[in-house]
């Protein structure tokens, strides 16, 4: 396989976002499926209110066309194991989201499913994918990237796979929360993982990276500042999900925390406020997740995205070379 096949995903994938995205918006606005605002959001955010949501379903779409139209049709490959749990966990944990983000639109429960619904539904995922892998024999050692070693933690490796898609999905989930955020930050993290699994061999993946990206690139054309659609659940859960099985088919599981270094700031950022708060009664960032203690700063929402964006390449630029350079 050449590298225009990466190209050819990418365009598809852009392609088909671009398109169905017009479609969706009319349809979510006449179902009334508009974003319900959180009071005790930045005020500035309560003009965001109504904006159609549930906009993952786009990029769902348009990634599960996109894989199933290059790779017969313009690659060697065959659509394999691999692809398939991609696809498994992608479009499971994007149902996980829909249904969350319909309980919050549609029934007006503003929380949607309550966390130990949404845990479960989410270690359900993590149990077939990791009991599917084994299947192939798959490799239960552990990378220590740029080190050269590797660790088999056996049995234990079921636990990292159900924390990853756990962890991943919900802290790519905390950062959309701004507009075009996390399809900018998500479209760098799955192009660094692109680069790295075509350097590594596992082509099926590269595609399947290449695929994210268009697709998100094709929805942050309507997704950037001002919104005229938010991802919702739908989409971030999916993402998340996502590339935290992909880090794990590439055998690059560690190597996500710098990849994905945005969304664990992210995370940092609200742990760190939930703990102090109860510890020690004070609050260390305006707003959590870190985004919003930005924007109570006096940044315009573009600024506080862009240079997100420009942390994600950082982060996605020392990922890759640890792991194709420093060696």
């Amino acid at each position: 396989m050449s590298e225009p096949s990466i190209l050819i995903a990418i365009v598809a994938s852009f392609v088909l976002s671009v398109l169905l995205s017009p479609l969706f918006i009319p349809m979510l606005h006449r179902l009334k499926f508009g974003q319900s605002i959180r009071e005790e959001g930045p005020a500035s955010h309560q003009k965001k209110s109504g904006t159609p949501t549930m906009g993952g379903v786009v990029v769902l779409l348009s990634v599960v066309l996109s894989v199933f139209l290059v790779i017969p049709f313009f690659t060697d490959l065959d659509v394999n194991y691999q692809i398939w749990l991609l696809l498994l966990v992608t479009v499971a944990f994007g149902i996980v989201g829909f249904l969350d983000d319909f309980i919050k639109v549609v029934l007006k429960r503003n929380l949607g499913l309550n966390s130990k619904q949404k845990l479960l539904a989410q270690l359900l995922v993590a149990v077939i994918f990791y009991v599917v892998l084994r299947q192939y024999e798959f490799s239960t050692a552990v990378e220590v990237p740029g080190l050269g070693f590797s660790v088999d933690i056996g049995i234990l490796y079921l636990l990292l796979v159900a924390v990853m898609l756990v962890g991943a999905s919900n802290a790519v989930n905390l950062t959309d929360g701004l507009d075009g955020l996390l399809a900018g930050t998500s479209a760098i993290a799955f192009g660094a993982y692109a680069v790295l699994a075509w350097n590594a061999d596992f082509p099926e993946v590269a595609i399947f990276c290449a695929t994210v990206v268009g697709a998100v690139l094709g929805f942050l054309v309507f997704n950037a500042h001002p919104a005229k659609v938010f991802m919702g659940d739908t989409g971030s859960l999916a993402l998340g999900g996502a590339i935290a099985a992909v880090a794990i088919i590439t055998k690059m599981e560690i190597l996500l925390i710098i990849i994905g270094g945005v969304f664990v700031i992210e995370t940092l950022s609200v742990i760190i406020q939930v703990l102090v708060y109860k510890l020690k009664g004070r609050r260390v960032f305006k707003m959590s997740p870190l985004h919003h203690h930005y924007e109570l700063s006096g940044w315009s929402e573009w600024k506080v995205v862009v240079v997100f964006w420009l942390l994600a390449i950082v982060f996605a630029i020392i990922g890759v070379y640890i792991e194709v350079w420093a060696l």
